[in-house]
Order: structure tokens, then sequence, then C-alpha cells
């Protein structure tokens, strides 16, 4: 379970959505569906967890000099967490 989590996502946008402080942003498995996310964050983190929505990143073009190249995707989770619950990142 605990493979289905990469790791925090630490964003302008993400520390906003933060702000309630029942709002986190995770990098997942692009295998992983909303059931599995939210179990593994369950388990992980020893909280309960109300709602998760996920998306898909797109490439990003990006230039070093001359060259050209691309960002690496990959599948966020953006998790709401029950009231009284809250995870220290």
């Amino acid at each position: 379970m605990k493979d289905l989590i990469v790791g925090p996502v630490i964003t302008e946008k993400s520390a906003s959505l933060s702000s309630d402080g029942k709002t986190y942003v995770f990098a997942v498995a692009k295998s992983a569906n909303k059931i599995q996310i939210k179990d593994a964050i369950e388990s992980a983190f020893n909280v309960r967890v109300s709602n998760v929505r996920t998306l898909n990143t797109k490439a990003k073009d990006k230039r070093v000099g001359r060259y050209t190249g691309k960002t690496k995707t990959y599948k966020k989770a953006i998790v709401t967490l029950a009231d009284g619950y809250a995870i220290e990142i």
C-alpha cells in the first residue's frame, strides 16, 4: 500500500490548497485508483480521509540553452481529511 504514495507535492498551489488545514496533495503511482489511495493514506498516516480527487499531470517543455526536453508526468491526488485530523509534512 505504501508503494502507491510517491511523496508530497510542495508547490505554491498546493500550499494555498492546504491553508485550510484539511487538504493535502500527494504524487501517487499512475496505476492507483481513488479507493487504493484512500486506504494507503489512512494506513500510512493513521487519519480518516473524506474525499480524494485525482489528476494526471502533463509534460511541460523545458529548455536548457539550446536543448529542449520535457518534464516527467505523474498522477496527483488531492486528499481532504475528515474534521479533527491532520498530517505533519
